[in-house]
């Protein structure tokens, strides 16, 4: 079944096309990841395929009674103050399940209203019958699973949505998406503000639902593990490819290798019929020539094989250094990271030796001390306690997160000309070129640059520096895909040292062997040899989510809680297993109560009772096992 079809769909603005002549489907069950470099106009497809833009051509068919739901990059959810700004996480959500709550209020009306009518009787049991099938019994604990598997604290469901963050607030706006369950998904970049367990609870959610979902994001990690088609948007065209993420790189290979050889194969061709022509159009054979050059002509304007093209603004960066450096480039000793000022330390460091060539992944929770860490290498921050040595011989290239010691009143130009003074203006024209730095954007103040454009600059003086050891805090943040793989492939090739500090999944498994484990709550950094699936199960071992849920049959409890331990937790969980099994016998009683009115009555008050006893024993229960995981 198709959801969504486009036939010659073109979208300008002005007298720029972003994008012209597609054609596609929306499949029932399609999971289509859509990429391309920032400004390729992925943002605005999924608003035109939203409704919230009109395409400048072409034509859009939706199916009938489609349920869509939009995430858009930019969430204003109660960003201003109003009545949505005092709404609360937890009520922003529940409306989800209007239809639900509606029928509530209908039993509620139809049992007070009951007295000895057994068609009112018959009502209610209808009524009650399809509240249960439409999981009425359960949505309450569904919007907490989903709340707290997003990374929203329980401290935070019941606050106004105009105290929450900005991260929050889109957080809580893909919670209600989730929860609402439409037939199709549209996202735009989704993962913005998750950590990493929140990442993968998604993962696992959008995996178990049933529906189609076109997503946008710059977390090729993410791509491999919830799509299953790649749709690249690149100089205005639509290319599908079957598939997650890798197997699209696969793929494009292929088709650029097998572009690249028909366009040489023709290429000589035409040289060898333009030479034909050249030397015959006044010979002997000038008719032949004049007929192989009309040949050629309509060859140009209608059938020649276009040279493969990567996206234009994809960036060519190349780290080299100017010297090798001594065996060892790190030794501490007795190392505590922190602030003095704030009064107490953030982590202990393992006394560790860090040797030329090894590449390290620092991964840990937001404000956790990553950052603090990369500065204390740097001698930016002196340590909390103990010591730290650099080795001989060290070159350090940084890459300050949110490029904070860019010039920003400074354009790229001119910081340029203070970076390598000896480099020429057309150098370092060029140089910017590299970096996808054109335009009007070289003599705009930095402090006017996108994101991407910042990061992009920030790289460029970090190629400058010839450095053989790097410091990387967050570089992908703002880079989009085409970026991301230029970065990468350049940090393949680097032969020096790299600390590397990073959300992005997919670099840290590219570039890095080890890992560096910030455990906030232990206060102390670990070091785990074996990547970052290492570090995924040691986090998760200490701080375990609940299991994705998808659509949740009723009263289906996390799998976890049958492989935890301590008396508490077993009592709780056997009383939610009677309270359930109770719950069950007495929905089969009220069904056979038929016309018994007084039977019936009884039996739906003792049902009331044991549903609030079963929410409150689940909750009880949720506590207990967090407690339990939070443990040593």
């Amino acid at each position: 079944m198709s959801y969504l079809r486009a036939n010659d769909l073109g979208k300008a603005y002005g007298a720029h096309d972003l994008f012209a002549g597609l054609t596609f489907s929306v499949e029932a069950d399609d999971r289509i990841a859509l990429i391309g470099a920032n400004g390729a106009g992925k943002s605005t497809l999924l608003r035109i395929l939203a409704a919230e833009e009109q395409p400048d051509a072409g034509r859009l068919t939706r199916a009938a009674r489609l349920r869509l739901g939009f995430l858009p990059q930019q969430t204003l959810l109660a960003a201003t103050p109003g009545k949505g700004a005092k709404m609360r996480a937890w009520d922003y959500c529940l409306e989800a399940f209007a239809e639900l709550t509606a029928m509530e209020d209908r039993l509620r009306a139809t049992e007070a209203a009951m007295g000895d009518d057994p068609e009112a009787l018959a009502e209610y049991g209808r009524l009650q019958a399809a509240y249960e099938q439409a999981g009425g019994y359960d949505y309450h604990a569904r919007i907490g699973r989903v709340l707290r598997g997003l990374g929203i604290p329980e401290s935070a469901f019941q606050r106004p949505l105009g105290e929450l963050s900005g991260g929050e607030r889109r957080r809580v706006a893909l919670a209600r998406l989730l929860l609402e369950d439409p037939d199709l998904l549209l996202l735009d970049e989704p993962t913005n503000h998750l950590d990493f367990a929140a990442v993968e609870w998604l993962e696992g959610w959008l995996g178990a639902r049933r529906g189609a979902c076109v997503m946008v994001s710059h977390d090729r990690r993410f791509l491999d593990r919830s799509a299953s088609k790649v749709w690249e948007l690149a100089n205005g065209r639509l290319t599908a490819y079957r598939g997650n993420y890798s197997a699209y790189l696969e793929q494009r290979a292929l088709r650029e290798e097998s572009q690249l050889t028909r366009y040489l194969a023709q290429q000589r061709k035409i040289q060898k019929e333009e030479e034909f022509i050249r030397r015959n159009i006044a010979g002997q054979k000038s008719r032949q020539a004049k007929g192989r050059r009309k040949r050629l002509e309509r060859l140009k304007a209608e059938g020649q094989v276009e040279r493969p093209q990567r996206e234009e603004k994809a960036m060519r960066v190349r780290f080299e250094a100017r010297a090798r450096g001594g065996d060892l480039v790190l030794e501490t000793h007795d190392l505590w990271v922190g602030y003095r000022q704030a009064g107490a330390p953030l982590f202990q460091v393992p006394d560790l030796v860090l040797r030329r060539g090894e590449r390290v992944a620092i991964l840990g929770p937001n404000g956790s001390g990553k950052s603090a860490l990369l500065k204390t290498i740097l001698g930016q921050i002196k340590p909390y306690s103990g010591s730290l040595r650099l080795g001989e011989g060290l070159e350090v290239g940084y890459f300050a997160q949110g490029q904070e010691d860019l010039p920003l009143q400074e354009t790229p130009l001119g910081a340029l000309n203070d970076w390598a003074p000896d480099m020429g203006r057309e150098a370092r024209l060029r140089l910017l070129a590299r970096f996808s730095l054109t335009g009007e954007a070289v003599e705009l103040p930095i402090g006017q640059l996108s994101g991407g454009e910042r990061e992009r600059l920030a790289l460029c003086r970090l190629t400058l520096l010839k450095a053989n050891l790097l410091l990387l805090d967050e570089p992908t943040n703002h880079l989009d895909i085409p970026a991301q793989e230029a970065l990468q492939e350049a940090l393949q090739a680097f032969a020096g040292t790299l600390l590397l500090v990073t959300h992005d999944r997919y670099l840290i498994d590219a570039v890095t062997r080890v890992v560096w484990a910030v455990l906030s709550q232990e206060r102390r950094l670990e070091i785990l040899p074996r990547g970052y699936a290492a570090y995924r199960k040691r986090v998760s071992g200490a701080a375990r989510r609940e299991a994705p849920a998808g659509r949740m049959p009723r009263r289906n409890r996390p799998r976890r809680a049958r492989s935890v331990k301590g008396p508490d937790l077993a009592a709780l969980e056997a009383r939610v297993v009677e309270l359930e099994a109770e719950l069950a016998a007495l929905g089969q009683a009220l069904q056979q109560a038929g016309e018994d009115y007084a039977r019936a009555r009884e039996l739906g008050q003792r049902w009331q009772e044991c549903e609030q006893a079963l929410q409150q024993a689940m909750a009880e229960w949720e506590a207990a096992a967090r407690g339990v995981d939070a443990g040593p």
